[in-house]
């Protein structure tokens, strides 16, 4: 082997590399992008959560425990509301607008001060504090917990002396026996559905382009609407067809709970397909062959990666980010195949996530029929 014939091909390699100007900003755009998404993104703390409290308890004398308890809340994490019930609260985590309720007993205080007292004949004598968390998604539940239990600590460790007050958090809205597999599959179904639909498209659109198919197709009577329609029902199919496979095996391996019912699930996931679809079909127009269809991978995987709420809860993602999150279809069909599968909703309340879907699909595929048109 001699040196030079191999630095001769370095040097090509190299100037070729010069010469392409959008896979010499991938090289060094990327990582720091994926670094930037992850630092942001996966250190915060989970912030500005809404519980619902119920309080029941009587103040004793000019005092009241429930209150102080109240007053020890991290504001920084939960963002309390009140209801007069507690089938109000919980009805409030059951329709989503809330993610936790906290019922004080009634006569709270007097139990507390009675049983602290040794005055265990005085009725009512209840000193528990019930949370009821909607426990399908732990990296939010769990936080609210850990700052309703740390409130408590607080307030007795303020009172000087020992008071028999316990927070039941073992129930749950939803969730009760989630663990974080049952959180996490959804979200990696949708996501791989999403990578790959796009994928796919973008490279099968590219390879039609120089090879020149796409030309003949649409030098045929066959409309540019009818070739983005054909591609659309052909990758909705695709994405049912993955996510039963995902879905099995989700089941099958990992014992992953359903509550809800799949098919709704599955739909969900044939309209994020389509989404892809025409996605993948828009950025081919910038791509003149295969290397650079590739080089918009990281564009399209790891925002939806790192900030659709995979991973970590977009509670915890810091404010000024969060529209990013919301830009993204993946985030709506993560939301609403987790609600299917973990809570068991239905159409009726994930109907918001689904029009957003239909929204992008629409977007996505009459931008995928006009940049069609530009035939070279």
């Amino acid at each position: 082997m001699k040196a030079s014939r191999a630095f001769a091909v370095t040097k090509r390699v190299l100037r070729d590399l010069k010469n392409d100007r959008r896979q010499l900003a991938l090289i060094f755009i990327a990582p720091l992008l994926v670094i930037s998404i992850f630092g942001v993104a996966f250190t915060g703390s989970v912030k500005d959560v809404r519980v619902v409290v119920v309080n029941g308890d009587t103040a004793v004398g000019n005092s009241s425990l429930s209150d102080k308890i109240i007053s020890n809340f991290d504001t920084s994490v939960l963002n309390v509301a009140y209801a007069n019930s507690e089938s109000d609260a919980v009805g409030q985590v059951q329709n989503g607008s809330a993610s936790a309720a906290i019922v004080f007993p009634s006569h709270f205080t007097q139990s507390v001060v009675a049983r602290a007292s040794g005055q265990t004949s005085v009725a009512p004598a209840n000193t528990t504090i019930t949370l009821l968390a909607d426990k399908s998604n732990p990296n939010v539940s769990d936080p609210i917990i850990a700052a309703v239990n740390t409130a408590v600590a607080q307030t007795i460790q303020g009172l000087g002396r020992q008071a028999p007050v316990s927070v039941d958090s073992s129930n749950a809205v939803y969730g009760a026996n989630a663990q974080f597999i049952d959180f996490f599959a959804p979200g990696i179904i949708c996501i791989a559905v999403w990578q790959l639909t796009t994928l796919l498209t973008l490279i099968s659109f590219v390879g039609e382009r120089t090879s020149g198919t796409l030309f003949r197709l649409l030098a045929s009577p066959l409309k540019e609407s009818e070739l983005v329609a054909g591609y659309a029902v052909a990758f909705g199919i695709i994405g049912i067809a993955q996510s039963a496979v995902l879905l099995s095996a989700a089941v099958i391996l990992f014992h992953v709970t359903i509550v809800g019912d799949v098919l709704l699930a599955f739909g969900v996931i044939a309209l994020l397909a389509i989404v892809s679809e025409g996605l993948g079909i828009m950025l081919s127009s910038f791509a003149r062959r295969e290397a650079q269809a590739i080089q918009f991978l990281p564009i399209v995987v790891l925002p939806a990666f790192l900030l659709s709420g995979v991973f970590w809860p977009i509670q915890a993602i810091p404010e000024w980010l969060r529209p990013v999150s919301y830009i993204l279809p993946t985030t709506y069909a993560v939301e609403a195949v987790r609600s299917v599968i973990l809570r068991g909703w239905g159409l009726d309340k994930i109907y918001p996530d689904v029009v957003a879907l239909l929204i992008f699909a629409s977007v996505f595929l009459a931008l995928a029929t006009l940049l069609l048109r530009r035939r070279e």
